[in-house]
C-alpha cells in the first residue's frame, strides 16, 4: 500500500494556481475582442472607395467621392527620422507601421472637404494593407501646412 502525503502549502500552492487560472479564464470571457485599434473605429473591411469614405466619416470627415490619388508604396524595412515621426503619429491612433516594414501597401488619397482652420486643400492619406487601414493622416501641403492623425489635431 501506498501512502501520498499532502502538505498544506502544496495545496495552498494549487489554491493559487487554480484561482489565478479562474481570472485569467474570467478576464479572456468577459472583456471584449475587439479588431478596431481605438474604441468604436472600424480599421478593418475596407475594400472599396466606399468603405475608405466611410471609415473617413467615423471622424467626422466629408471628402470627394472619388480618390486623388491610388499608388502602391513599401513600407521601408529601416526607419529613418522623418518614418520614425510618422510612424510616432501611427501610434498615436493606435495603429504601428513596425509589423509592415518591408511591406507593399496601397495608399489611397481623398481631398477633405470639411476641414476648418487651413488655408490651403487638406487631404486624408490611407494606408490600406490586405483590406485593413494599416495607417494614414490628414495633411496640407501649403506653407506651414501640417499633418496629423485621422482625429484631425495638429501634432
Amino acid at each position: 500500500m501506498k501512502i501520498y502525503a499532502v502538505r498544506s502549502t502544496t495545496l495552498k500552492f494549487a489554491s493559487v494556481l487554480i484561482l489565478s487560472l479562474a481570472v485569467l479564464a474570467s478576464l479572456i470571457v468577459i472583456l471584449p475582442v475587439s479588431t478596431t485599434a481605438s474604441a468604436g473605429v472600424s480599421y478593418d473591411r475596407v475594400y472599396t472607395s466606399a468603405d475608405r469614405i466611410g471609415f473617413l466619416s467615423q471622424f467626422g470627415w466629408t471628402v470627394d467621392e472619388t480618390d486623388v490619388e491610388e499608388v502602391n508604396v513599401t513600407i521601408p524595412s529601416e526607419f529613418d527620422a522623418v518614418y520614425s515621426e510618422y510612424n510616432d503619429i501611427q501610434k498615436s491612433q493606435g495603429l504601428n507601421l513596425n509589423k509592415y516594414r518591408g511591406k507593399d501597401v496601397t495608399r489611397y488619397t481623398y481631398k477633405v472637404t470639411n476641414y476648418d482652420g487651413c488655408d490651403g486643400t487638406v487631404y486624408a492619406n490611407l494606408l490600406v494593407y490586405k483590406g485593413k487601414i494599416v495607417g494614414g493622416d490628414l495633411c496640407c501641403a501649403e506653407n506651414g501646412g501640417f499633418v496629423s492623425g485621422f482625429d484631425g489635431k495638429k501634432v
